[in-house]
């Protein structure tokens, strides 16, 4: 229960011991990760999940038991998604459950799911986790999205069994939370083919599937078991993830939730409801950050880096689910910058250590995750701010950034906030566009970059750090308080709808990647067909689905 107003709030964090939706069986360098949907199961009242359908409380479950397999079993080189359920492998998100939400609910939920398809992709490609989807049946819509995810998709023959994305033809929107971009992109099915696949409602079946592309491999029912296995083993086979290593455990986050805000050991969220503000400040290490492999493995899941992203991770989740109205976000930190740069010199020094790897991929994802939260992100780098390193990755994902300058004042030194770069800042934590953010933001400029990169681990005051473009503005202390309040109050002001479109578009220049086109389109399309009455009107198709009534279309195409 949330304090703020008595109502019930969403959480990211899930025991195991409670999963509702999901079975996980170990076998050696095999995991199988079933789908065996409780159909009275759902996160909210009012639905019914039938059909192996998800919301967004199965996606909860399932982005929980990938990140415990990542850190609890590092043995595990291969993932096996199938269904505990016969005929029926997943038919989707729950029509009902999108039906019955309000057009917020349905956009932060596709970015989830989306999100979890994406550390998937992640996981394969920078972790040595390999995903095989075992498709036993019926796989439609976001369920054939899920599949879609992974390294290679094995689909049973049966004569019954098809593939599909049936979005457009059956409820009048699409699936853009990467069915459509990871067809063309991902799996190179021709334009023409994807077109009749799209629009065909009953799907296909596994041969046709197979000569198009849409999944890797078929057998018949009797043999569909020893392809799995096969391809389990094969995929295992290109792993380097560590046969016997022994994983942490990912203990309860330590997360208090109280009218002022959102608290954790390592991170303070304060929340302005007038205001519509929330900021989060994330505070430095305050003694030494355990940096051998044995003392990091010891430390679990309370090293420091770890505890950190995790609580970052959450709160952003949090944030956006829970607190709609607050619109801007204010990124601040707390501590000493050196002790970020050493926490960073440890994550470099100690990067093939495979706890180090997962540990930096999260950060990686959370990050990733600040980008794409349809919020303004302004970063505020005062007195006893610890901006270095990874904490400087979240002040350049800012839309903009004040620094305090000091250098002229007559109290104190007049040194001021310092901030400093990293090796961990060239190239370790990749925006969706598969750039890294220094690079996004000077435009690929190596000169910049080279110079910038020659200067890592130097200190730089308000001054220094404006000249080499690393802060938007640096005020003296007679204009700090004033310049901050007022760009935060216009930013409050403005419209929200406009802003998330001017954010998206300037965050991810340069160029594309499958996950920006997924992203970028996510917003344009879910933004504008799930609020158009053709969806979502009373005679929309969204509305009209399973009532036996066809959907009344407004034909012009616009």
């Amino acid at each position: 229960m949330d304090s703020r107003v008595g109502t019930d709030i969403v959480t990211f964090d899930v025991d195991p011991e409670a999963y509702r939706h999901w079975q996980v069986e170990f076998a050696g360098p095999v995991a199988t990760v079933k789908l065996d949907v409780d159909e009275e199961g759902g996160l909210r009242p009012g639905y019914v999940l039938k059909l192996n359908s998800y919301d967004l409380g199965v996606d909860i479950e399932l982005n929980d038991i990938l990140q415990r397999i990542r850190f609890e079993h590092p043995e595990v080189r291969t993932v096996v998604l199938t269904s505990a359920k016969e005929r029926m492998f997943c038919s989707g998100a729950n029509i009902y459950m999108l039906r019955s939400s309000p057009h917020s609910w349905k956009v932060n939920f596709c970015k989830f799911t989306n999100e979890t398809r994406n550390g998937m992709e992640q996981a394969s490609a920078k972790s040595g986790l390999k995903f095989l989807a075992a498709v036993n049946g019926a796989c439609a819509g976001g369920g054939y999205e899920v599949a879609l995810a992974c390294d290679e998709i094995a689909m049973v023959d049966d004569g019954s069994s098809t593939v599909s994305l049936p979005e457009v033809p059956l409820l009048g929107v699409l699936p853009g939370t990467g069915g459509l971009t990871r067809v063309v992109d991902k799996r190179r099915v021709r334009r023409d083919l994807a077109d009749v696949f799209c629009t065909t409602s009953e799907g296909v079946r596994a041969q046709r599937a197979k000569e198009w592309n849409l999944v890797d491999r078929y057998a018949a029912p009797a043999k569909f078991a020893d392809l799995v296995a096969e391809r389990a083993a094969a995929l295992a086979a290109q792993s380097d993830r560590p046969a016997d290593a022994e994983g942490i455990r990912l203990t309860p986050l330590k997360r208090r939730i109280d009218e002022s805000g959102l608290h954790y050991p390592h991170l303070d969220v304060e929340i302005d409801a007038q205001a519509r503000t929330a900021k989060l400040v994330l505070h430095a290490p305050e003694g030494a950050i355990e940096g051998t492999p044995e003392a990091i493995q010891a430390a679990g899941a309370d090293w420091y880096p770890l505890a950190l992203a995790r609580a970052l991770d959450d709160a952003i989740l949090m944030l956006r689910t829970n607190y709609l109205e607050l619109g801007t976000w204010i990124v601040a930190s707390r501590g000493s910058a050196e002790a970020v740069l050493e926490m960073d010199r440890i994550l470099s020094e100690q990067s093939g250590f495979w706890l180090v790897r997962e540990v930096v991929n999260f950060w990686e994802r959370t990050l990733s995750r600040l980008d794409v939260s349809s919020r303004s992100l302004i970063a505020v780098i005062d007195e006893g701010s610890a901006f270095a390193g990874t904490f400087l990755e979240a002040a350049l994902a800012a839309d903009r950034s004040y620094m305090l300058d000091l250098s002229e004042a007559d109290e104190g030194d007049g040194e001021g906030p310092q901030i400093a770069l990293s090796p961990m800042n060239f190239g370790t934590y990749l925006m969706a566009t598969g750039v890294d953010r220094l690079t996004t933001r000077f435009g690929g400029d190596e000169e910049k970059l080279n110079a910038l990169r020659n200067g890592a681990g130097k200190l730089l005051d308000a001054a220094a750090a404006l000249d080499a473009g690393l802060v938007t503005f640096a005020p003296d202390d007679i204009d700090w308080e004033d310049e901050v309040r007022i760009a935060v109050e216009e930013r409050a002001s403005l419209s929200p709808d406009a802003l998330t479109g001017m954010e998206a578009s300037l965050r991810f220049g340069g160029r594309e990647s499958l996950h920006s086109k997924i992203f970028g389109r996510l917003t344009a399309w879910q933004n504008w067909i799930f609020n158009r009455p053709n969806a979502v009107g009373k005679e929309g198709a969204l509305q009209s689905y399973g009532s036996g009534s066809r959907a009344k279309f407004d034909w012009e195409r616009v």
